[in-house]
């Protein structure tokens, strides 16, 4: 493979930065296998290496399998010098391999040259596997299930006690004099918490802006399932807890968890229509919006009404920036801290601030991508003429300058309001929710559950998420679409409809948070917390199985 081996010897050390014909080099190859030839290639790369073994300069190599779901094998060589990497890659050994590759690949190797980088250290490549294991496995998802998981098991097991002090425990955040006390709880509820309604309020920004929210005849169908969806089970809550003060928690079954009903509908794999994926993100992106309402409007105890016009006034000065062209993220994200103390302090749960605050930040980058492709192009020539076969990037002062103002460039291509989901996005799927859980969902199913069967608040919650709410979610959907004002979406039948509807019964996240503002402790946060628990898991089971049974199968959704 003369092309390839050129290729591999000018990206492996001539290219290079740091290389010369003496010096160590480093190179991948990365290469993706036909599905089912996997053993064959396996085997394949085995007899390559007893071969490379025999020439003069090699030291080693590193192969690293693909991870689940992936087939790019990763092939690491190590020579002790550019002449003698470059004299395997053109041996007529080497050649005769290619054909026997040619029928076990999908298309030709990506090549790059790590030399002179961290990822040629030893450590960090056999650190590769676990980081492709944790990137494709490890999902927030699965987190979030065990953090549920922990906090059952240190209740049910022996450990209530302590659960419950390591959650009790105060922290201030600041100084004694100015400075703020709340348990660990409390910290995670309206701090961390605040952070999540933060990325919710810039999803809802990005839907209304350019996603399936921003027409009104797209959003008339998840809206009018979204209103069904809350108030059908907070009428049935009401009536079976009236005139108890149980009836409190009356919000508690309107709620949706989006990460674990979209994760369950993605189970069904090629089989669901995007268009499906689309209603159940805008639905439960509209059910936020009513869930956040419903806490400011109904959950709120005491008001400091002057503390609400600071909040007011903070968010007028965040609009001014937006409107005057202020692009750096960190104005908004102090602004935004400040708006969230004001709100904190004026008794409104301080959730509210962060979808208040995301509805401020900017949408529009500072640079337009004609402009972005042109200066980036000049840099990039720049980083490549200023390429010094005797420096490092450490030491080259012209590609670091080139590397900072591409960068700078960038950020100015890229708007506020992108930049902050993808960064934050990780830290909340894989920080901030796992905690919640861990922090809220320590039910205590072997003392309580038999209590829990005989409470109000448990059948209102349970049979609120079960039944309730995937009834309102298809009756209010069904009138939208009869009145006119609403159209299915293409390929989107009525039994994918009613089936996505009870995984709205999904409750789990939302449900607990809801919890928490209107029970507090005690045997009501335990009665509901048990029945968000069971209607979560059933409403899971019921969806997946109404879909399996819906939806067409994968030889004919691929066809």
């Amino acid at each position: 493979m003369t092309a390839e081996s050129t290729d591999v010897a000018e990206t492996a050390g001539s290219a290079s930065p740091v290389a010369n014909a003496d010096a160590e080099v480093t190179a991948v190859i990365e290469q993706a296998v036909r599905s089912g030839r996997e053993a064959e290639f396996e085997q394949f790369l085995q007899d390559v290496v007893e071969d490379a073994w025999q020439f003069p300069g090699f030291i080693d190599v590193r192969v690293t399998k693909p991870v689940r779901n992936e087939r790019m094998w990763r092939v690491v060589l190590r020579y002790d010098s550019r002449d003698h990497l470059r004299a395997w890659l053109e041996s007529d050994i080497r050649r005769q391999y290619e054909e026997r590759r040619a029928e076990l690949v999908e298309s030709d190797p990506r090549i790059r040259d790590l030399t002179g980088t961290s990822q040629a250290r030893p450590l960090a490549q056999r650190l590769i596997p676990i980081g492709d294991f944790v990137e494709h496995s490890v999902s927030g998802i699965g987190l979030l299930l065990a953090g549920t998981a922990a906090a059952l098991l240190m209740v049910n097991f022996g450990w209530k006690g302590d659960y419950d002090r390591l959650w009790t425990v105060p922290l201030t955040m600041g100084t004694d004099r100015f400075g703020l006390t709340e348990s660990l709880r409390h910290w995670v509820n309206d701090g961390l918490m605040a952070l999540f309604f933060f990325t919710v309020g810039l999803e809802i920004k990005r839907e209304i802006l350019v996603g399936e929210l921003r027409t009104m005849r797209n959003a008339a169908l998840p809206i009018a399932a979204a209103v069904g969806g809350a108030i059908v089970p907070a009428l049935f809550y009401l009536v079976l807890n009236h005139g108890h003060h149980s009836a409190d928690g009356w919000g508690i079954p309107m709620a949706t968890d989006t990460a674990f009903s979209i994760g369950v509908l993605t189970l069904m794999g090629v089989r669901v229509e995007p268009l499906l994926i689309v209603f159940l993100t805008a639905f439960a992106i509209v059910d936020d919006m009513l869930a956040v309402a419903v806490i400011a409007v109904f959950y709120t105890d005491t008001v400091h009404w002057r503390s609400v016009a600071l909040a007011v006034a903070l968010l007028g000065v965040l609009l001014i920036c937006n409107v005057a062209g202020f692009h750096r993220w960190p104005v908004y994200a102090f602004l935004g801290v400040c708006v969230w103390l004001a709100v904190f302090d004026s008794g409104i749960h301080g959730t509210l601030a962060g979808i208040l605050v995301a509805l401020t930040v900017p949408a529009r980058s500072w640079i337009n991508p004609s402009e972005f492709m042109m200066r980036s192009r000049a840099l990039l020539d720049d980083f490549e003429n200023a390429c010094d076969r005797g420096q490092t990037l450490l030491s080259n002062q012209r590609q670091q300058r080139a590397a900072q103002e591409l960068e700078t460039l960038i950020e100015d291509t890229e708007t506020p309001m992108t930049h902050l989901q993808h960064r934050l996005n990780p830290w909340v799927a894989y920080g901030v929710l796992p905690l919640f859980a861990f922090a809220n969902a320590g039910i205590p199913f072997t003392h309580g559950l038999g209590s829990a069967l005989g409470s109000r608040v448990t059948w209102g919650v349970m049979l609120g998420l079960l039944l309730a709410k995937p009834v309102g979610i298809s009756l209010f959907s069904w009138l939208a679409v009869r009145i006119g004002v609403a159209e299915l979406p293409e390929r989107v039948t009525w039994p994918h409809l009613i089936s996505v509807g009870a995984l709205g019964g999904i409750g789990f996240t939302m449900s607990l948070f809801v919890t928490e503002l209107a029970f507090g402790g005690g045997s009501g946060a335990t009665h509901a917390r048990i029945g968000i628990a069971i209607a979560s898991i059933l409403a899971g089971l019921i969806g997946y199985l109404l879909l399996d049974r819906t939806l067409p199968s994968e030889e004919v959704a691929v066809s």
